[in-house]
């Protein structure tokens, strides 16, 4: 089968397109043909190696436990194992490969109790495949901040694959919410819900004397003590992933002297976020945003594209027809 794959970190030019094995899915598997996939911020930086921690569980000098990258997916299921019981063979399905990552290529074995659900009736698999990672972690987050209607949300970033899911869902949950982004960006966010748009370019949202229950920063970039300023006395500091030991140090002294909390870290990845998506999905409450489709043996042109760090939702790659 056909695959993208790296035997070394770096630039996007370290990917290469070979042929491996098809896998072989175990009794508590399943085997799905992806049909789409998509370049996520995580992908690059695993590419990258960036933070060099990464290398800590890929392998230090060279990738040697993930060969070949892509979190999310969207594809039908052609194969399962003898204990499976709850998916069958034609099903469509979207979902998360976790830090397993390999839905660069035309198969992936997959655990049935993993993050995977049938997909929503009413998208294509180029749709379905921007679904995953920016809904889950989002989903994850505000959930986790316990959000509640009536509250006042700043998200920041909030026109990249986790901003606008965030928005939405934000939204969904009954909160007031102000969006952070660059001007070109803001009429995207706005037809999301947001109910404010600040161009970052232009405003500093801290400066307003504006408060909030609930800051997420989507993308990592905010300033860490502009956003705990900005924060009810009972708020929570929400920041995907981009936690250096400096963040973290200041996270635990914020949320150790009383009142306002720092949450940062990486999303769990669960089933059950993504079925509550596919149902405001299907009920018109919530869509995916994608930017760009590329083929499959562009996917290096789609890494440069998102290396730039401007894109707006999700950048799609789609493998079959």
């Amino acid at each position: 089968m056909r695959a993208i794959v790296f035997t070394r970190y770096g630039s996007p030019d370290v990917l290469k397109l070979k042929e491996i094995d098809k896998p072989v899915p175990g009794d508590n598997e399943i085997l799905i043909r992806v049909y789409a996939t998509s370049v996520t911020s995580g992908d690059c930086r695993m590419r990258k190696a960036d933070p060099f921690a990464a290398r800590f569980f890929m392998g230090l000098l060279r990738p040697k436990k993930v060969t070949v990258l892509g979190n999310e997916l969207a594809g039908v299921i052609e194969a399962t194992g003898k204990n499976v019981k709850s998916l069958k063979p034609g099903d469509r399905v979207f979902g998360q490969a976790g830090m397993k990552f390999g839905t660069y290529a035309d198969y992936i074995s997959l655990p049935e109790d993993g993050a995977l659900a049938r997909m929503p009736s009413n998208l294509t698999f180029e749709e379905a495949a921007g679904i995953a990672f920016g809904g889950n972690t989002a989903l994850d987050f505000l959930r986790r901040g316990n959000i509640r209607s009536g509250q006042k949300v700043l998200i920041y970033g909030a026109s990249g694959s986790v901003g606008t899911a965030a928005v939405q869902l934000a939204k969904y949950f009954g909160a007031e919410v102000t969006g952070v982004c660059s001007a070109p960006n803001a009429d995207l966010v706005k037809s999301l819900g947001a109910d404010r748009v600040i161009d970052y370019t232009t405003e500093d949202f801290s400066s307003e004397g504006q408060t909030y229950d609930i800051i997420f920063d989507a993308n990592g970039n905010s300033p860490f003590g502009d956003c705990v300023r900005s924060l009810n006395k009972d708020g929570i500091y929400m920041r995907v992933v981009h936690m250096t030991l400096s963040t973290v140090a200041k996270g635990l002294l914020t949320s150790m002297s009383g009142g306002k909390k720092v949450i940062g870290g990486v999303a769990v990845e669960k089933a059950e976020n993504l079925v509550f998506i596919r149902e405001l999905i299907e009920a018109g409450r919530y869509r995916p945003v994608i930017d760009r489709h590329y083929p499959f043996d562009q996917i290096v042109e789609a890494h440069r594209y998102v290396d730039k760090g401007h894109k707006k939702g999700n950048v799609v790659i789609t493998l079959q027809n």
